[in-house]
């Protein structure tokens, strides 16, 4: 025979290591990764990238470059990147996956200009040649800082961030999923009143009801 019992079994951990786990764990490292990789991809973009020699007017002028003189592009697809992170809350379906996609594009995008920016001296040329008044005018001992890598793990972070939305985002809750219901609180049920009772009709009153049920 069969042993039953009214006390309820113990809920397992079963229920928290399913999929609804995994998109929590995934929505987390997501927007801290995007977040984190768009700071840090904006904050590389503004240091010094590179500098140099350049010879003027019989001397030697000392130049250098910040990230943004080199390449506006990290800082542009970090920002874009950040758009489409908190975009990705207020679409659903197949709009989801495109913002996703974008968020992914937008990392990889400021990683590969981060790192061709890595040794470009075109911007301490430029800065050269102005300097002397000579387009022909060079640059002389360039050397490079280690700020466009960051920048470049910037736009990784922002990648990965993209992927996983790619891959995890249709378990995300979405901004618009709560405005779907109506908000407007739901009418109470009119309760009827006993006019052989006088407590009913003073309670009716301070609702702010009309006890005597007239418009």
């Amino acid at each position: 025979m069969e042993y039953v019992t009214a006390v309820p079994h113990p809920r397992t951990e079963a229920a928290d290591t399913g999929p609804n786990r995994t998109g929590r764990r995934s929505l987390g490292v997501a927007l801290l990764f995007g977040a984190v990789g768009a700071a840090v991809a904006l904050l590389a973009s503004r240091q010094e990238w590179c500098s140099g020699v350049a010879a003027v007017a019989g001397g030697r002028l000392p130049l250098t470059a910040k990230g943004s003189d080199v390449t506006g592009v990290p800082a542009a697809l970090a920002i874009v990147g950040l758009a489409a992170l908190v975009a990705v809350f207020a679409v659903r379906r197949v709009g989801r996956v495109l913002v996703a996609a974008l968020l992914a594009l937008s990392g990889a995008g400021a990683v590969a200009a981060s790192v061709l920016g890595a040794g470009d001296s075109s911007a301490l040329d430029e800065k050269a040649a102005q300097a002397a008044g000579d387009a022909s005018t060079t640059i002389d001992a360039l050397s490079h800082t280690a700020w466009p890598y960051v920048a470049a793990g910037g736009g990784a972070l922002i990648l990965i961030a993209g992927i996983l939305a790619v891959v995890y985002g249709a378990a995300w809750p979405s901004m618009g999923g709560r405005y779907e219901r109506s908000g407007a609180p739901r009418a109470r049920k009119a309760k009827a009143l006993d006019p052989d009772r006088p407590e009913d009709l003073w309670k009716a009153l301070d609702r702010g009801e009309d006890p005597t049920g007239t418009a």
